[in-house]
């Protein structure tokens, strides 16, 4: 089911996440997303494909909805699951929760896989996908 998120990385909020209004900056959302995808690259194997830092997987573009404000302190829950897989791109959904169980925050991402040395896009490895059905018990 696609509402289904299938890896989950609890993080704690930092005081330092805080800005000057009090809740959490925009700039630390955005980290925390970060901090998941690279945890979803390194559970499907991707980070391990780099060939020497020849190859791999390059940021296209990233985009969050704010829902409602994060506090400190407290814990935070994010779930992401891949959208879609297409030829040499994939799609990432996050969804940031509060320690309320609450959706905070909603975001997207767009990775291509790319040939630093050729300045290319490279097609999704097939272990890649492979990976990604494991984890997610669905085909794509």
């Amino acid at each position: 089911m696609m509402n289904d998120f299938f890896v989950k990385m609890p993080l704690r909020i930092d005081w330092s996440d805080m800005d000057l209004f009090g809740h959490v900056n925009n700039v630390a959302y955005f980290r925390y997303i970060q901090a998941s995808r690279v945890n979803y690259w390194e559970m499907s194997g991707l980070q391990n494909l780099n060939g020497g830092m020849k190859f791999g997987p390059i940021l296209l573009s990233t985009s969050c909805q704010f829902i409602i404000p994060l506090m400190y302190p407290g814990n935070i829950i994010v779930e992401s699951r891949v959208e879609f897989i297409k030829n040499t791109s994939f799609g990432i959904h996050h969804r940031i929760v509060n320690d309320k169980n609450e959706i905070a925050a909603e975001a997207h991402d767009v990775i291509v896989t790319y040939d630093f040395e050729q300045k290319a896009k490279l097609p999704v490895p097939e272990s890649f996908r492979q990976k990604v059905e494991q984890i997610e018990g669905r085909k794509f």
